[in-house]
């Protein structure tokens, strides 16, 4: 995962994670969801996303939920997370804003 600290922007992948774990999910169910939202655009391998599953809980952006003994682990949003997916997204607002006002002239 190449998210860019120093912008704040974070790779789509990565923000789709995010918004995928506002509810509690094991990985085939993120994988489903960001397939679902982005039409087939976005497809994740299981190996990316357990390894990107692996980053954000590191990064706190994320944490096992429930009882983790069975086989599907679920992943939740923390609040971090939230406050990075927050400001993901007024970035990206800001993005269109600015280039909407351009391609407008």
């Amino acid at each position: 995962m190449k998210d860019n600290v120093k912008s704040g922007a974070l790779t789509e992948v990565t923000f789709f994670i995010l918004l995928s774990l506002y509810e509690p999910k094991h990985g085939y169910a993120i994988m489903q969801f960001i397939d679902e939202k982005t039409g087939g655009r976005l497809i994740l391998g299981a190996g990316s996303l357990y390894g990107a599953i692996n980053t954000l809980t590191e990064k706190g952006w994320i944490e096992p939920y429930g009882d983790s003994d069975g086989r599907k682990k679920e992943y939740v949003i923390t609040g971090k997370g939230r406050q990075i997916a927050e400001k993901e997204l007024q970035r990206l607002r800001d993005l269109t804003e600015t280039a909407a006002s351009i391609m407008r002239k």
